[in-house]
């Protein structure tokens, strides 16, 4: 792969070489969700502590907006942002819900207008709407809060709505529930642009969950157990502890001290997804982590993560993230040089991408492509001087 040369111009974002996140907020923001967005962003750090993301809150005109609470946000920024900005995300607002037209106003469709070819594009709760408005969903799967899921459907039916998940990526837009699986969403990303490392740190650091995948339930009737019911939080610490070995549900359900029927029905209620579907989770994740940060041989990674063949690992993380752990780990691994030749444009089937990184110009993308088999490179933004050899 040919170096490019041209470093970026500078405007809205101070700080050269980092990702570029621009927070698109307007009248009526939910504080809690512009800060999850800078909270966890902020957070992600190197080994020796550069700072991966700049995040900057932009609006569709720049000054004091109302939230949906007792004070106001002072946006410094304009639309401006969102032309530089390698990913934006829109969070949720007042405006979105009771909303009957499935347009955007002449200002909030200027600033969309804006955002760069190429850029990842995600949205919080019912920022999907925004969205979706724009006709960034259309044709893709998506979810936005369940409360909103029939307005939706009805403003927006060419999207594929799934309003039973916490989140979905569709090959550079992205959108969460609500916000807590907002949360989720922003690791999510981390973790597909510098690995399971530097997500978990994030998640250990702002005291979250690590990891949630996607494809779990949005709504759990009765997430925090009533006073008299146990919780099952002692078998998931026991299980962490020995996912090096075969772990049965009479097991978990011995560490509750209930039986093998009470134990599931009250795992799915608090953790939203059965408990064996949640020790593949786990695994897969125990296996991402090994496969980026040591040496081990695939066969010793598919031991130590509980999946006891090599053959094991390929399919579950190939049912996972759509690649196979050889080509996973030479992403993480710096081998750029076995994840394929270099391709130009955005890959329209992305199944997952792996990671992202700048080059004088370039969003050079690695990921897996439907229907293609194994691993690829794509430059989804080229600049000026920008080369492919």
């Amino acid at each position: 792969m040919a170096k490019v040369c041209e470093d970026r111009a500078m405007g809205v974002f101070a700080e050269d070489g980092r990702h570029r996140v621009a927070v698109l907020v307007r009248h009526g923001l939910l504080p809690m969700e512009l800060g999850i967005v800078h909270r966890i962003f902020g957070q992600a750090e190197t080994a020796d502590g550069r700072r991966l993301y700049e995040v900057v809150t932009c609006a569709p005109e720049p000054g004091e907006l109302r939230t949906d609470v007792d004070f106001t946000v002072n946006v410094r920024h304009g639309p401006e942002a969102l032309a530089e900005a390698d990913t934006v995300v829109v969070p949720a607002s007042q405006q979105d819900y009771g909303t009957d037209d499935g347009c955007l106003s002449e200002e909030m469709a200027r600033a969309v207008a804006r955002i760069r070819p190429g850029a990842r594009v995600a949205s919080i709760c019912t920022g999907s709407f925004v969205l979706a408005a724009a006709g960034l969903l259309e044709g893709r799967r998506a979810t936005t809060h369940w409360r909103s899921a029939e307005q939706f459907r009805k403003l927006f039916p060419e999207v594929e709505l799934d309003a039973d998940v916490l989140y979905t990526d569709e090959g550079g837009v992205l959108t969460a529930a609500g916000v807590a699986s907002g949360i989720d969403l922003c690791l999510h990303m981390i973790r597909c642009d510098h690995g399971a490392a530097v997500a978990n740190e994030v998640a250990r650091r702002t005291v979250v969950p690590p990891h949630r995948e996607g494809g779990q339930a949005q709504f759990i009737r009765r997430p925090v157990p009533e006073p008299q019911y146990s919780s099952t939080a002692a078998a998931r610490a026991w299980a962490l502890e020995h996912l090096d070995q075969p772990v049965t549900l009479r097991e978990l359900a011995a560490c509750q001290a209930m039986s093998v029927r009470t134990f599931t029905r009250r795992f799915r209620e608090e953790v939203g997804v059965s408990p064996l579907q949640w020790l593949t989770q786990q695994r897969v994740e125990r296996a991402r982590q090994l496969l980026e940060e040591t040496e081990l041989t695939v066969d010793r990674v598919a031991s130590d993560a509980g999946f006891g063949t090599a053959a094991s690992l390929r399919q579950h993380l190939q049912a996972a993230i759509g690649v196979s752990p050889s080509a996973y780990r030479s992403t993480y691994r710096g081998l750029r040089r076995k994840v394929g030749r270099l391709r130009w444009g955005r890959p329209a089937r992305a199944r997952w991408v792996l990671g992202r990184e700048w080059g004088g110009g370039c969003l050079v993308v690695y990921g897996a492509e439907l229907g293609r088999g194994g691993a690829g490179a794509w430059v989804v933004r080229p600049g000026a001087g920008c080369a492919a050899a």
